[in-house]
């Protein structure tokens, strides 16, 4: 494609998946105590992650999230109540180990790694904290291109980079989350460019605006759309005319996990634009990636559906910042260890059933 040397090698190094890992998972768990198919999805989880991994048993011990953090330039056009400061302050507040995600990730194991994509504030060199910041915030999508082409390609190289940078600590899955005041505004615009929907389809109510609230979303998201003319056939245009960093980011943490055959679990409607964007530019990620649950956020089950996904979970949540990721990761570690752990009917001394 051209995009650039480490993306384009990245894109080239995402291979299928392993059937015969998957072959062998799959008559493991035909012969495991139980009646067959009796676990659902957890049964097609285990060997989806086998594919993925390249072993009949998937190990799901070291899990990681990678969380973007980034400000958006259209909060001028005052479509949220929230002030853009929350973004640096509710980063600050997860590194001091204080937000819901680090709850979760306590429960289930995880380990965070929070980056700054482009978070409008100054939040200088913080403990724990990746700072690896493109810009400010992006433009204002109502009067101009979110940043620049090259600004978009470094957004998706900085999520391979990070990716890189856990590898070398051991990771087994990663999960994807953001934070930023105002990301659902891109998030749908993505959405809408990439599937030809009408904005007003695919535009929700974010972090709780009112009727009134949405209509001017909804049109400063259609005059975004008009004025910047993003190709959809070119996912790093969309990305730079109506996007954000920390979508870029997550985008290139997809790609970059799939090249070196980590499974990656993508948490709601933000994280779902990311991958909008990543599975456009490469095709083989597509079955590398998990989706945790349906977000309530509108559009989000569409996104699902546009993608063929089909979420793990619907539990009404909308906080974003890997939430749901992070209990994805829990059912992918769980389902993995049932097929590793559980034994077989002849190993166990136990009779099989009969089909017949």
């Amino acid at each position: 494609m051209g995009i650039s040397a480490l993306i384009d090698k990245t894109i080239e190094n995402i291979q299928p998946l392993d059937e015969k890992a998957m072959a062998g998972a799959r008559d493991r768990q035909n012969g495991l105590t139980k009646p067959p198919g009796s676990l659902g999805r957890l049964e097609e989880l285990a060997i989806q992650l086998a594919g993925i991994k390249a072993q009949e048993q998937p190990v799901i011990e070291r899990k990681a999230i990678v969380l973007m953090a980034g400000d958006h330039g259209v909060i001028e056009e005052k479509i949220v109540n929230w002030p853009q400061e929350v973004t640096a302050q509710m980063v600050q507040n997860i590194l001091k180990g204080g937000a819901a995600i680090n709850v979760l990730a306590r429960q289930v194991g995880v380990r965070i790694a929070v980056v700054d994509i482009g978070i409008a504030t100054e939040i200088g060199q913080l403990p724990g904290l990746i700072s690896r910041k493109i810009a400010r915030g992006t433009g204002n999508i109502a009067r101009g291109p979110a940043m620049t082409y090259r600004q978009a390609v470094e957004a998706i190289e900085t999520g391979i980079e990070v990716v890189e940078a856990e590898a070398g600590k051991g990771v087994d899955i990663i999960g994807t989350g953001e934070m930023g005041i105002c990301n659902t505004t891109p998030s749908s615009a993505i959405y809408a460019v990439m599937s030809n929907k009408p904005v007003s389809s695919v535009t929700g109510k974010g972090t709780g605006i009112d009727e009134s609230q949405l209509a001017h979303k909804i049109d400063v998201i259609e005059r975004a759309i008009h004025l910047n003319v993003p190709d959809y056939s070119n996912p790093i245009d969309v990305l730079s005319k109506v996007g954000g960093f920390e979508i870029g980011g997550l985008a290139g943490v997809m790609m970059g996990a799939a090249a070196r055959r980590v499974p990656v679990v993508i948490d709601g409607f933000i994280t779902g634009a990311a991958a909008l964007l990543a599975v456009a530019l490469a095709p083989a990620l597509k079955p590398y990636i998990i989706p945790s649950h349906v977000s309530a956020e509108a559009g989000h089950r569409s996104m699902l559906e546009y993608l063929g996904f089909v979420p793990l979970m619907n539990l009404d949540m909308r906080l974003g910042e890997g939430s749901g990721a992070a209990l994805g990761i829990f059912l992918a570690g769980t389902s993995a260890r049932i097929l590793s752990e559980m034994a077989t009917f002849s190993e166990a001394g136990v009779s099989e059933g009969n089909d017949q």
